[in-house]
């Protein structure tokens, strides 16, 4: 048996409640289909110890003009700071690094990146195709004598600072427009009471269907019909904020098949993967003042952050990141062996007494079938250009939505939510 409705929302990430709720509030019938058992999308604010987790998206990055602060005052959530300088760096055998030799390795990478524009710049004047960040990074090095040590190091600083903020290794990503995107000034902040309360107050009052799983969206000039497993739904529009890995698989057919240009889009962008292990051990072992813990690894993309969330939790917690290439063969281990790999980085840092974890958490977001991936990245061969086709509307039928249509903010919890509401102002102004 079919429902129709005004419109069908696929999809209750933060991008999908965005344009719901919207939506609702210009009176128009909305239901928004969700596959996962419960809201959020890649917000996913673990509970299971008695304190919120974050096991997807964990920062509101940027505060100044950041509409995602006009919420935080509308719903009265709490923010804490992140002091990223409060930052402790230990080399490959276990060792602090020097406050002075760390200045001199953030140096040695703005020149780098320094050098890595003006090469940019050359390759474009010459409309040059484009290449991976990796190979521009070899480029540039070739004419630096770097001793094997600098260029672990630097390889370090290039993982930490780029490759975990785009969840992608260098050699995926676009030389030409890897930084793409746009940023808000100020701090970066968590949620000490879960980024799941800015969740369930867009979602309130929303018609959320839990548990459906779409199969299937056909489209015509009359409407849209959108196929689940346990029900089929007729709508006058859809907005779609499926995840880019989702489209990518075709786990969701389309019919007819969607624009050349947009599937275009959608093979050419690229899906990262950024995981984390969080461990809850049965005391303090690190220094407790420090943020971020760095570790420079002996095998690339190794375990390179570790965040302390004493600060945050109360309890002993600390999570580790790892990204691309690697984090996509972490996720085929299992979690003894993910723990174990991670133990092994800590304890050449404060010593083999160092307690096993009474409890972990482990994401594998390329493997999650309603994901696949974390957020999306302007891969080589991409360009801004597959960004805004990936957004464009289809015959004022299907709107598209999620992180990976922000064209200034991909890959954030922000992008997500303004791509929800530039869409549902789109549908409004078409009546």
């Amino acid at each position: 048996m079919s429902q129709s409705v005004d419109v069908l929302v696929i999809g209750a990430g933060i991008a999908g409640l965005a344009a719901a709720s919207k939506l609702r509030a210009a009176g128009r019938g909305v239901v928004v289909l969700e596959a996962r058992d419960r809201i959020g999308g890649r917000i996913a604010t673990d509970r299971t110890w008695n304190v919120p987790i974050e096991l997807g998206a964990t920062w509101l990055h940027g505060t100044e003009d950041n509409p995602l602060m006009a919420l935080v005052r509308q719903f009265n959530l709490k923010t804490q700071q992140t002091d990223y300088d409060n930052y402790w760096l230990y080399d490959t055998k276990g060792k602090l690094v020097p406050d002075n030799i760390q200045n001199e390795l953030e140096d040695c990478l703005d020149d780098v990146l320094e050098e890595l524009d003006a090469l940019r710049e050359h390759l474009e004047d010459g409309d040059e195709d484009d290449i991976s960040l990796q190979d521009a990074l070899e480029i540039v090095l070739s004419h630096w004598k770097l001793s094997l040590s600098q260029r672990r190091e630097l390889d370090y600083a290039i993982a930490a600072e780029i490759e975990h903020e785009y969840a992608a290794d260098s050699c995926e990503l676009s030389c030409y427009y890897w930084d793409e995107g746009e940023q808000f000034e100020g701090d970066d902040c968590l949620f000490p009471n879960g980024y799941d309360q800015l969740v369930e107050h867009l979602a309130s009052g929303l018609d959320i269907r839990l548990q459906h799983i779409v199969q299937q969206i056909a489209y015509s000039d009359v409407g849209v019909e959108v196929q689940c497993d346990r029900a089929t739904l007729q709508a006058t529009h859809a907005v779609i904020t499926l995840p880019l890995g989702v489209l990518k698989s075709d786990a969701v057919t389309f019919s007819p098949a969607l624009p050349t240009r947009k599937q275009t889009a959608i093979r050419r962008l690229g899906m990262g993967t950024l995981n984390k292990l969080v461990l809850l051990f049965p005391s303090i072992f690190w220094q407790d003042e420090a943020e971020v813990l760095g570790c420079i690894p002996t095998t690339r993309g190794e375990w390179v952050e570790f965040y302390n969330l004493h600060p945050v939790t109360g309890q002993p917690i600390l999570v580790g990141f790892n990204a691309g290439n690697y984090a996509r063969t972490v996720e085929t281990w299992t979690d003894e062996e993910t723990i174990a790999a991670a133990m092994q980085v800590l304890r050449r840092v404060y010593g083999a007494a160092v307690p096993a974890p009474l409890k972990a958490l482990v994401t594998r977001w390329t493997a999650d079938p309603f994901s696949q991936g974390a957020y999306s990245f302007i891969a080589k061969g991409a360009s801004p250009k597959d960004i805004e086709a990936l957004a464009k509307p289809v015959g004022n039928r299907l709107f598209f939505a999620g992180e990976a249509t922000s064209r200034q903010y991909a890959a954030t919890v922000h992008g997500a939510l303004l791509s929800g509401w530039r869409e549902a102002d789109r549908i409004n102004n078409l009546h």
